[in-house]
């Protein structure tokens, strides 16, 4: 289903179904996603249609920039590295797409959204949440539903530390696809209850795809800066 459209195309994967048809000088897009329905008139003579996984922080409204996977307390050594990895939703963006600009047509996601505080009342934010189990290697994920995120874990603390969750900043979100869905992201211990988190822009297995992201698509600068959870690594 990801990837470039131009004229007509039709896609169904049971649960999913993304067609576009052209009538005359009109290409209509049309979407079904668990039974709910979509459709939108399109006017281009050179445009592409691109459809591609985004941040999940869209659905079912823009709440937030932040989302957390939680996943199983893991204690970590003074000075070591660990790469693990861990399941994170997606949601599916689709472009219009020309030479002179990039147009968001829809954005969707099958089943539900569950949204959490991290920190304080009076200072924390709201996060999208995810649970994830911690793999060792890359695991079989549900397409369309699920990516894969490699984590980096560095303890650059002077004692162990027990961390269950991580927080991230979506617009620095880089994301990749081919055969699944991809992302690589590092987490930097600081103290027992601070760290710096930010993602890595490289695929995750060469000839993967970078996705468009829909902080692009919409204008919105993006800088690159990563994020410091100061509430808690558990």
């Amino acid at each position: 289903m990801f990837g470039r459209y131009r004229g007509t195309f039709h896609r169904d994967d049971g649960d999913i179904l993304v067609e576009a048809e052209q009538n005359g000088g009109l290409l209509t897009y049309r979407r079904r996603c668990e039974g709910q329905t979509f459709e939108r008139l399109l006017v281009s003579k050179t445009g592409e249609i691109v459809i591609n996984p985004i941040e999940p922080v869209n659905l079912p409204k823009d709440i937030t920039d932040f989302f957390q996977i939680e996943f199983s307390p893991m204690v970590i050594e003074p000075g070591v590295t660990q790469t693990v990895y861990l399941k994170f939703p997606i949601e599916i963006g689709v472009f219009v797409e020309s030479a002179r600009d990039i147009e968001v047509v829809d954005v969707f996601a099958p089943g539900s959204q569950k949204y959490t505080l991290y920190g304080s009342p009076t200072n924390g934010v709201i996060a999208r949440c995810y649970e994830s189990a911690v793999y060792p290697e890359i695991p079989r994920v549900e397409p369309f539903r699920e990516g894969v995120m490699e984590l980096s874990i560095l303890n650059a603390y002077r004692e162990w530390v027990e961390v269950s969750r991580v927080v991230f900043e979506s617009t620095d979100m880089k994301i990749y696809y081919g055969d699944f869905v991809a992302a690589t992201a590092t987490m930097k211990i600081l103290t027992k209850t601070m760290a710096e988190t930010n993602f890595v822009d490289a695929p995750l297995r060469p000839g993967m795809v970078k996705s468009i992201e829909l902080y692009t698509a919409r204008k919105i600068p993006a800088i690159d800066r990563g994020y410091l959870m100061e509430w808690g690594l558990s």
